[in-house]
Parts: C-alpha cells; sequence; structure tokens
C-alpha cells in the first residue's frame, strides 16, 4: 500500500489532489490547521473515493516544530510515506514598501520552510524503501512578477529552485522531485480575493489563451500525474498549468 502525506488538504487545491490519489489508490494522511470538521469530509471522502485507508492530522505549519511532527505522525500512522505534497500556502498581497517583518517571516515560514523541512523529515524514511516522491506546490508567480507580489512570488520562487536541488542530490536515492506552479484558479479563496477588484476575473480570463480560470480539479491531476506516473525520468521539473498565462 503507497502512502501520501498531503498538507492543505481540507479544501481547494489540497482536497482535490486528495481525491485524485485517492481515486489512484493510495493510503491518505491528510493535514491543515485548524479545520477538523473539513478535514472529516475530506477524509471520508478518500475512502469512499478508493482509498484503502485514510487519516487526518491537524498542525499549524507556522509553527517551526510542526514539520518534522506532522511526518512522525504519518510514519505512526501507517509505517511508511511514498509520497510528499507540500501543497499547504498563504499569502499576502501588499503594495512594496508596506510589507513588516512579521509577514515576512509568517510567510516563509508557511510557503518555504515547512516544504523545505518535511521534506528533510521524510528523507530517512524514503531512503529505507528506496525511494519516494517530493512534490512541491509552487505557483506561475514564481516566474513573472505581478503586482502586491513582492514577497509571495520570490518565496514561491525558491521553491522552485529548491525543487531542482533536491532533484540533484536525491535523484541517486530513488526520490523524484518535482513541483506543479498553478496559474489562476477558480477556488473559493481566489474568487473571494479577485472579487474585491472589480473587473479582475473578467481581466485575467482575458489574458488567458484558453478563455477561463483554471479548476482546483486540473491541478490536482497534475499533482497526481507526477505522484504516480510509471518510471522515474521526471526530475527536477516544473509543470506550469496555468492555461497559458506564462506564453502571452
Amino acid at each position: 500500500m503507497r502512502v501520501a502525506l498531503l498538507t492543505g488538504a481540507s479544501r481547494g487545491i489540497g482536497r482535490e489532489t486528495a481525491l485524485a490519489l485517492a481515486a489512484r489508490g493510495l493510503a491518505l494522511f491528510l493535514v491543515a490547521e485548524g479545520t477538523e470538521a473539513e478535514l472529516d469530509g475530506a477524509v471520508a471522502d478518500c475512502r469512499a473515493g478508493g482509498a484503502p485507508d485514510a487519516a487526518r492530522a491537524v498542525f499549524d505549519l507556522a509553527d517551526p516544530a510542526a514539520p518534522e511532527a506532522m511526518v512522525q505522525a504519518a510514519l505512526s500512522r501507517f509505517g511508511r510515506v511514498d509520497v510528499l505534497v507540500n501543497n499547504a500556502g498563504i499569502r499576502c498581497r501588499k503594495p512594496f514598501g508596506t510589507f513588516t517583518r512579521a509577514e515576512f517571516d509568517g510567510l516563509i515560514g508557511v510557503n518555504f520552510a515547512a516544504a523545505f523541512f518535511a521534506s528533510q523529515a521524510v528523507l530517512p524514511a524514503m531512503r529505507a524503501q528506496g525511494g519516494g516522491r517530493i512534490i512541491h506546490v509552487a505557483s506561475q508567480t514564481g516566474r513573472v512578477a505581478m503586482e502586491e507580489n513582492s514577497l509571495y512570488g520570490p518565496m514561491k520562487a525558491a521553491l522552485i529552485q529548491l525543487t531542482r536541488n533536491m532533484a540533484f542530490e536525491l535523484a541517486k536515492d530513488g526520490i523524484q522531485v518535482n513541483s506543479v506552479s498553478p496559474g489562476p484558479i477558480a477556488t473559493q479563496f481566489n474568487i473571494d480575493s479577485y472579487g474585491r477588484i472589480p473587473g479582475r476575473v473578467e481581466q485575467l480570463e482575458g489574458r488567458l489563451p484558453v478563455g477561463r480560470l483554471g479548476r482546483p480539479a486540473e491541478i490536482a491531476e497534475a499533482i497526481a500525474f507526477l505522484a504516480t506516473c510509471e518510471g522515474g525520468f521526471i526530475q527536477g521539473h516544473d509543470l506550469v498549468v496555468d492555461g497559458g498565462y506564462t506564453i502571452v
């Protein structure tokens, strides 16, 4: 039985990814912050959707001790972790020049440090198993400049570069490391955020060659592909799933 540990699993892209992995027969250890009812619902849906087993835990990944504790909880529950999906993230959109140190530390803690230290924590188990897969959920904003994005974008760019460096070092251990960079996706969080700016959704759709926002399930399918595809020749790749945003 293959086991996937997934962060940010209670809603949006994370929940859809959990369902996509369940449909492919993986057992799931789902993690999110302070959303027990949503996590319970996700666990039930994963079991109904094909997962041989599913469990959940609440961790605040802003806590420096949480990434390692989360991995140990998954290993205690299942005895192995074959796939780690670092999906959890927070945003802080403001004009450059107005960020506080607390905002900087908070974003780097959840968006970069949590993925970094969770990956380190799972490494001994994956090496002992003979391999595994680690997938970071980055963003197209790690590749292009956008307004009020001078903190979130660089953190995602760092995650993409972390993917490359980890892949370079860990390939010899049979560990595949890749990332997925979503474009504008119609999560509830994004819809609420875009709604604060009149015409923002229409502006984005007008720029996208496909003419619409992406669906969370479309990102989930990309993550599930990297987690379960046959062969080990995809290494250190950032899979951009953005409806063509970055080719315009």
